[in-house]
Parts: structure tokens; C-alpha cells; sequence
């Protein structure tokens, strides 16, 4: 049995930097995936856990759980950061987001791992941290002195958790399944994610449920509206690049630019996202050029946004996706379905991949005062916002003859 005296958790590098706190990260296996995990050391998962595994650094502890079996692998400790088709010849490419571990001593199994999570709380997108990871790791040290083993190397990593840091993601979002969206807060985990004081600032979990849908770490993602930098921001999280443009940049790493002409090359995008201006409804800037200045009433309002359509066709790559969030608009007794304007118009130049609804919060009219009007007068508050998913076609796999689809048909 080996005693250590572990670096205390406060302490900074070599390089005087303060380091950042060992988490603890679950993977799962099956009896067909198991071997392969320990022959190539390395553990992967599919784009379901995509968001977790990239959020894996060098150093942080991981753990395996077959779901066949029921049993709990540990302790390993992470060689590499999680990453992208690490070693793109795994389970052949089936679980590509995967980082390289080595084994803390001996490879140690426990049985019964559902039984522990759940005692513990923990789910595979919630990295372990603190006290929990501490006692979560008591686990395999028990175990290793039920049988006389060294608990040294464990027992080493222990010491080093600082269980006083709470600048932790508790929990990592998995992407939405559904067409209804609500998300309560603008932003998600420890860095704010644009300003949520900006007049019309887009929820960061839609971008967030985008990237991860529709791109892979790496790829590149252009807001030609980028408001507050909510894209740009989203992407610097989840390791993806980022172009955005706006007519008036509120911070550095937006580029002053008109979406009606942006200066990039034909399919080299690819993913689009853009939450336009819904009508005159909110003043963003001073410049005159600003299509928020020109109202939803009017056709002027659809022309404009039209040509910064035919922009993001052309950047786009063949078979990647535009995201565009819109609201419609009620105003002194008149609705205008801008969002059903929108959607026509995008139709010309891309083909439809779905409709999202997005729960409004936050919005000014969101108060008692507002309600009672509305119950009064008989008009109804904006409750959600359009996210129209669009697809530029790949002519290439484009497939026009006509689909046989077998329906299951119940009895009444």
C-alpha cells in the first residue's frame, strides 16, 4: 500500500497558472464494445454525448459502465482532451467524440453501476466534481483494499480535487428531441453566452441545439446578424470557428458588414444562423442601412431580408443547414404573419428541414399589466418565435422519385 503526498488543490503550474480542477467523466459500453475500448485505450461515444466529451481535458478522470453487464470500470485518467474521431478507425467510426486514457494502477470492477449513479446523482452528462468525485473514488480504493491492492495511484488523484471550486458546469445540455423549445435562461453554463441587456438577444441554447444538430467541432458557423455575439460566443465553447457580421458591432470580434453582401466565398459555410430584425418593433442601432428600421407591414421589410437569403444560399455548402429564428407581429389591431412571409420567401432558395417553436420569455410584455390587456381586449401576447430549419439542396443526392412510406393504422 503506497501513501502520496498530492499536490494541494490550489496550487498553480510551472508556468504560475492557476490549475484548472480535476472532474470526473462516465462512458458507457456494451459486451460487443467493451475489448475494443481496452485495446486502442480509448473510450467514444456518439453526437448524443458529443458536448461532454469535448469538455474532457487532459488529466480529468474517467469511467466506463457496461450496459450489458451492469458493471463499473475504473479509475482512468485521461491522456488526451476529448476530441473528434481521435482514432477514426474505432468501433468502426460508429462513436466518434473520444479522448485516450490510461489506467490508474490496475483496471478495477464493481458490480451493480446503476445502483451507484443513481445513489450518487449522476448521469452521463453531469461531470462528477468535489466532494462527490472524492467519494465516488472511495469506491475503487474499498475495493482495492478488500483484495490487498495498492490504492496509491488513486489515492494520489484523490488529493488533488479541490472540492471548494463551484466555476463548474454541473450539467451539460443534451440537445432538444422535440419541435418546442423553452429555454428559462438566455445563456447556459459558466460564461455568459452575448448580453442578455441587448434588445432582442437570442436564447443561447438554440445555437447550441444547432451546432451540435447539424456541424462537428471544427466546422465553420457565420451569423450575418450577430447582435451581441451569442453565435460567436456558442462556438467558441463548443469548438467550433465562427465568422460574425453586423451592420453595427457592439464588440470586437463581430465584423461591421451589410447581410445583404457578405464578403465570403460560395459554398465554403456550414451552418447559417440568423435571428433578424422581426419589423421596426426594436431599435438596435443608428445606422441608416438597418433593415429593423422598415416595418414588418411593410414589402419593402420582406425585399430586404430577401436579399440577405439569396447571400446565405450562395455561401452555403450543398446540404447544410440555415437556422432562422422570427416572431410575428400584433400592433394596434393588425397581426402580421411575418414568420409565414419569412418561410414562403426561404422556400425559393433552400428546402425545408423542419419548424421549431420557440417559447418567448423575457419579453416586456411578459407581465401581469399586459396579460389583463390581452384578456380584456381580446388580442393575444407573441408566446414563441419561429426557428425555420432550412436546407441548401445537394443536387447531387437529390432523390425526386416517390416514397412508399407503411403506416401503422390502429383499430377504433
Amino acid at each position: 500500500m503506497l501513501k502520496n503526498n498530492g499536490k494541494a488543490s490550489n496550487e498553480k503550474s510551472e508556468s504560475g497558472e492557476e490549475e484548472k480542477p480535476i472532474r470526473g467523466f462516465i462512458f458507457a459500453c456494451s459486451n460487443k464494445t467493451e475489448a475494443e475500448c481496452f485495446e486502442r485505450e480509448v473510450l467514444g461515444t456518439d453526437n448524443i454525448y458529443g458536448p461532454v466529451v469535448i469538455r474532457i481535458r487532459k488529466g480529468d478522470l474517467l469511467f466506463l459502465i457496461n450496459l450489458d453487464k451492469d458493471n463499473l470500470y475504473g479509475v482512468f485518467k485521461a491522456t488526451s482532451d476529448g476530441g473528434f474521431n481521435i482514432e477514426p478507425l474505432a468501433w468502426k467510426g460508429r462513436y466518434p467524440y473520444q479522448v485516450k486514457f490510461r489506467i490508474l494502477g490496475e483496471k478495477i470492477e464493481i458490480k451493480g453501476a446503476s445502483k451507484i449513479l443513481s445513489k450518487f446523482g449522476i448521469k452521463r452528462n453531469t461531470p462528477i466534481v468535489g466532494k462527490t468525485l472524492q467519494e465516488f473514488l472511495d469506491l475503487f480504493i474499498k475495493t482495492l483494499l478488500n483484495k490487498n491492492k495498492d490504492i496509491g495511484p488513486i489515492e494520489e488523484e484523490k488529493k488533488k480535487i479541490n472540492v471548494k471550486r463551484i466555476d463548474i458546469e454541473k450539467e451539460i445540455p443534451l440537445i432538444e428531441s422535440t419541435t418546442f423549445w423553452d429555454f428559462p435562461k438566455q445563456s447556459y453554463g459558466i460564461t455568459p453566452k452575448g448580453n442578455n441587456k441587448y434588445p432582442g438577444v437570442t436564447p443561447a441554447l438554440i445555437i447550441y441545439n444547432m451546432v451540435w444538430r447539424y456541424t462537428k467541432p471544427g466546422d465553420l458557423v457565420v451569423d450575418p446578424m450577430a447582435g451581441s455575439g451569442t453565435t460567436w460566443d456558442v462556438c467558441k465553447a463548443e469548438k467550433r470557428r465562427c465568422i460574425c457580421y453586423d451592420i453595427a458591432p457592439t464588440r470586437p470580434e463581430i465584423i461591421q458588414n451589410d447581410a445583404r453582401k457578405i464578403p465570403l466565398k460560395e459554398n465554403t459555410v456550414d451552418m447559417i444562423f440568423i435571428d433578424s430584425p422581426y419589423g421596426d418593433n426594436i431599435k438596435y442601432n443608428d445606422h441608416p442601412g438597418c433593415i429593423g428600421k422598415i416595418s414588418a407591414e411593410d414589402e419593402r421589410f420582406y425585399e430586404e431580408l430577401e436579399k440577405v437569403m439569396k447571400e446565405c444560399q450562395r455561401i452555403l455548402k450543398p446540404g447544410k443547414v440555415l437556422g432562422w429564428l422570427i416572431g410575428d407581429q400584433w400592433v394596434k389591431g393588425r397581426f402580421t404573419p411575418v414568420g409565414f412571409k419569412i418561410y414562403e420567401r426561404l422556400c425559393k432558395y433552400f428546402e425545408p428541414v423542419d419548424i421549431i417553436c420557440v417559447a418567448r420569455r423575457g419579453q416586456a410584455s411578459n407581465t401581469s399589466v399586459w396579460h389583463n390587456r390581452a384578456r380584456r381586449f381580446n388580442f393575444y401576447l407573441r408566446g414563441f418565435k419561429y426557428l425555420l430549419l432550412m436546407r441548401k439542396q445537394d443536387n447531387k443526392k437529390k432523390d425526386t422519385s416517390p416514397r412508399k412510406i407503411k403506416w401503422a393504422y390502429y383499430e377504433r
